[in-house]
This record gives structure tokens, sequence and C-alpha cells, in this order.
């Protein structure tokens, strides 16, 4: 069987753009994106869009890219290698809420090849509430779980595990959200062939609209308070410190001298740090005690 091709892959990618895009656009309900095409310099480029004052969306960005060209110095140190060129392609969501109890939701799926032959996908879908619902929780890692058991029964516990990890607050000791699933450097030592990832990462990036659907059905329209939105802004600070001190992704980025305002497009709109801040409800206080790693929401 001939493997799949990396102009495939990147052609795939531009279609789940726009039909993520297009689904989204409908259940706003008001806004509609615009799209902005840029070039990068050393090679390759893309298309970011931004759908912002909508009904449902305060802020989001749906982006595709496909570069390439030599690898910098920083990625080649990292993964032990001497020079050679590199071809990167993916989707990348974020979508701030303007409703608080509606969660932020993130999902990246990509692929990545080395002109020496090395190549690998990457990916995930996960949660930021600002305000937990477990109901709501168990439905989100439910709706994962059944995605990767069509592939493999083992994924769903591996790749949730590594959402825990990776989407963690080192100096604040919390998750950034409930997680969900993600999957780096899947490759054939991983037990699996090009193929079969690949239509793992298909399913993946399918499952999104689905599962951003969940989440903010009955909760778009619940009525919230002026201390609701002061809660929504302490959240979104979290998020932005997790983004600009953890995700690789936003770090392999700038050093492959990507296009910064796509890349900080995770950004929200507005957030807030507040000293010492004490959550002054119960259901803020609750919302922390389940913002830890290991917790089981579906059984």
């Amino acid at each position: 069987m001939e493997k799949i091709s990396k102009e495939e892959i990147a052609d795939w990618f531009r279609g789940l753009q726009n039909s993520i895009c297009t689904s989204l656009e409908k259940l706003d309900g008001r806004s509609t994106f615009k799209e902005d095409k840029w070039i990068r310099q050393q090679g390759g480029g893309g298309r970011s869009r931004v759908i912002k004052n909508g009904h449902l969306i305060e802020k989001g960005g749906v982006n595709f890219s496909a570069v390439s060209g030599p690898t910098p110095d920083k990625i080649l140190q990292a993964l032990n290698l001497s020079e050679t060129d590199f071809f990167a392609t993916g989707v990348s969501i974020v979508l701030h809420p303007n409703n608080p109890w509606v969660p932020i939701i993130h999902m990246n799926v990509r692929y990545f090849e080395m002109s020496n032959g090395v190549w690998w996908f990457g990916g995930g879908i996960d949660l930021t509430p600002h305000v937990v619902i477990p109901e709501k929780a168990k439905t989100f890692h439910q709706l994962l779980k059944s995605t990767c058991d069509k592939h493999d029964p083992s994924f769903y516990i591996k790749f949730k595990e590594w959402a825990d990890d990776y989407f963690f607050i080192k100096h604040r000791d919390e998750t950034r959200g409930i997680g969900g699933i993600f999957f780096d450097r899947l490759t054939e030592s991983g037990g699996k062939s090009k193929e079969e990832y690949w239509n793992f990462v298909n399913d993946v990036g399918e499952t999104f609209i689905p599962a951003y659907t969940d989440a903010v059905d009955e909760l778009r329209d619940k009525a919230y308070s002026e201390e609701d939105k002061k809660w929504q802004k302490i959240r979104r600070g979290r998020y932005v410190e997790f983004n600009l001190v953890h995700d690789k992704g936003t770090k392999f980025g700038l050093d492959t001298n990507g296009r910064t305002e796509s890349i900080l497009m995770s950004l929200p709109p507005e957030a807030n740090w507040e000293y010492d801040h004490v959550p002054e409800t119960v259901l803020q206080k609750e919302t922390l005690e389940f913002l830890k790693k290991g917790i089981d929401w579906i059984e």
C-alpha cells in the first residue's frame, strides 16, 4: 500500500479547516470568520481565520499552516539530529466564549516530517471550563474515548493521562481545565502504520464539532452575573499563563519563525490577574477542586 504523502495530508487539513469554520459560523449564528493568508519567508505559509464578537464566540481562531525549510537549530538540538529540512502541517483551534458558563476549547492536529525520513503525528482536544460541570465533563470524555476506542482500546487511557500531564500549570499546581486527550510523536515505533495513525488523526479532527456542540448546549444562553464575568477573566489569565510559559506549540511556532499573530491567536480578548485571588462562590471553589490530574470523568 502506497504511503500517504505530505501533500495529501496538508490538503486534508485545509479541508478540515474549511468544514470546521463553516460549522462554527452556523453554531455562532451571528459572526463570520475573516481570513488572513500569510507566507513564511523560509518556506510555506498558512491561512489564519479569526472570528470575534459573535453571539457564542467572543474571540476564536481556526488556523491552517504548512511550513517547510531548514530545521531551526533549537529543534535539531532538542531532537539530537544533524542539519536537515523539515515539513510541518496542521490545524489549530482555540475558542473563547462570551458566556462564562461556556468552556474554552482547544484542538490541534498536526503532522511533521524531515528530509531524513523521520515523521510523526501529534494533536489532541481539551476543554477548559470556567466553571466545571461534572456531567458535561463526563460527556466530553466519553466522546473522546469513543473516538479513541475505534482505533485502539489503549489510546484513551494513555492519551488522557498524557493530557493531564501536559496541560498542567506547574507554578499553580493545577490543570488548565478538565483535560481531554493529547498525543505527540506517533510514529511506526508505536506499533501502528502511518496510515493507521493518519486515520486516527482524521477521526480526532472530525470529533471537534460534535464535542464543542455538546459543550455549549444548554449553556450558551444561561444567565450570568458580573461576578461570573470577573471569574471568567481570572480563569482566562490561567489559560494565558499556560500558553506563554508551558505550551510547546507556542514555542515551536516562535522557534520556526512562524507568524506571531497566528501563534498568539490562542490568547483571550480580555484576561485578569488579581493578587492573591480567593474564590468567592461555592461553584468557584468546587471548580478549583476539579483542576487535578487523574480524575476519572467517565466512571
